[in-house]
């Protein structure tokens, strides 16, 4: 095969992946530029096929490209974050991959991969925004801001007692508090718990989940950033400073990016932070508190934290039990939702019937206390306006394709093979929707590659 009709099988590839595309070869004329490329720089491809890169973008020159600097010098540039303007005067920021390809030691071509996050940048411009009005107590009166404290804990089973009692110990000081407990316990209250009976209740408190964004907006929402410090960088103060004195609260924090918390890790040490792209340390008097919904043995054995983070930040451990594991609370709590939203959707449920009971007690709730209020929610928001009372009809999830119990009846005629490729479709679909249709996330709570669950997606031609 010869290298143009490589080289032309290559770029019909390119064209259909979402991530931007541009190579030149060893002389600086460009030989590849993809669809995505093309949509994010507004350029068309005929501009730019075929022609010097110095005479298409005659504002970049070797101080500034990352593509001149891969050719000339070969110059490596991992992940970098660049803002600049396209030809529409329209403010773009990508993450940047740039490196050469080196053959018998001569440069042949050099490519760049550029991801667009325009709209994530300024998405974590806009939380950093709020966070510092929600910050003003004269604003967060107008904004009506749900605080928790430990009066809005229910439950009375022994070994949740115990953890609300160890965190109301916690409140006393400042000790940086680890949470551990799975999705849905309720690990947020607690937190807020602590903040709202602590000394530094009439400072911030602010939360932060750490697998939302990507390590490098990630790190700028933080710390903040410097004007100059990178281009288009303006002076934003980040959560730590929007929090000083006050509560922290680093969500998910087995999903931090490795290389941002040995930053985060300093900032601990040493009760400072500097700013993306400053020069200037800034002292913080800042209370950690962060949570994990995994365990502290897996995400230590793989390799998802630090250990000298992971000691830094476990002063004190509240490990919350899983809602299955607290059979005493669920009446309590589905008694608690029930009164919420009889007041939200104007109705009069007075209780619940013992075969609903029944099923309440029985599920094993995957989701914990947050799918168990959305059970009693559902159930209210289509119940008639005389019914006073829940009965297990209501209750969708025990007799619809959601229910997981296995029942001798549903195998039928087909056998078990098809029963439980129908269960394993509904897990499929149930973990999709909890994780908003993200692949990756969707493949790491099901402990499968994300290559098997797009299979498995497609094999259950899954909408």
């Amino acid at each position: 095969m010869k290298a143009k009709e490589y080289l032309s099988i290559l770029q019909n590839i390119l064209r259909h992946i979402d991530e931007g595309v541009h190579v030149l070869d060893k002389n600086g004329n460009t030989i590849i530029y993809n669809e995505a490329m093309s949509k994010l720089e507004k350029m068309e491809t005929k501009e730019v096929m075929k022609k010097p890169f110095s005479e298409v973008f005659k504002n970049l020159n070797i101080e500034n490209s990352t593509l001149l600097k891969a050719l000339k010098s070969r110059a490596i540039t991992s992940d970098l974050k660049q803002t600049y303007l396209n030809k529409d005067g329209r403010e773009i920021t990508t993450i940047n991959t740039t490196l050469p390809v080196v053959i018998n030691d001569e440069v042949i071509a050099v490519v760049e991969v550029a991801k667009n996050i325009t709209k994530m940048t300024e998405m974590s411009h806009t939380i950093l925004k709020l966070q510092n009005e929600i910050g003003k107590p004269e604003k967060a009166k107008t904004k009506k801001i749900r605080k928790y404290n430990f009066n809005n804990i229910i439950g009375k089973s022994d070994s949740f007692m115990e953890v609300v009692k160890r965190a109301k110990k916690a409140s006393l000081n400042s000790a940086s508090v680890f949470i551990v407990g799975e999705t849905g316990t309720g690990k947020e209250l607690i937190a807020q718990s602590i903040h709202f009976e602590s000394s530094r209740r009439d400072k911030p408190f602010i939360a932060q989940n750490c697998a939302a964004l990507p390590e490098s907006l990630l790190e700028g929402l933080l710390f903040g950033t410097s004007k100059g410090g990178f281009t288009g960088a303006v002076d934003r103060a980040g959560l730590f400073e929007q929090a000083n004195g006050g509560t922290l609260l680093l969500d998910e924090i087995n999903s931090m990016p490795y290389e941002l918390q040995a930053k985060l890790l300093r900032v601990l040490q040493e009760n400072y932070i500097r700013r993306v792209g400053g020069t200037n340390d800034i002292p913080i008097d800042v209370r950690i508190i962060s949570t994990s919904n995994e365990s502290p043995e897996a995400i230590l054995q793989n390799g998802r934290i630090r250990k000298d983070l992971y000691y830094r930040l476990n002063v004190i451990q509240l490990n919350v039990p899983p809602l299955r594991d607290r059979q005493e609370d669920i009446l309590l709590l589905a008694s608690k939702f029930i009164n919420k939203y009889n007041e939200r959707f104007n109705r009069e449920i007075l209780s619940i019937s013992q075969a609903a009971q029944d099923c309440l007690l029985s599920y094993e709730y995957p989701g914990n206390v947050r799918e168990l209020e959305n059970i009693i929610m559902s159930a209210i928001s289509m119940v008639d306006d005389s019914d006073k009372i829940l009965n297990k009809n209501h209750f969708t999830i025990f007799d619809s394709e959601n229910s997981f119990a296995l029942k001798e009846k549903e195998l039928g005629d087909n056998g078990l093979d098809e029963y439980l490729g129908n269960l394993e479709k509904r897990i499929i679909e149930k973990t999709l929707r909890s994780n908003k249709y993200n692949i990756t996330k969707s493949a790491e709570e099901l402990k499968i590659k994300r290559q098997t669950l797009q299979h498995k997606i497609k094999k259950y031609n899954i909408k």
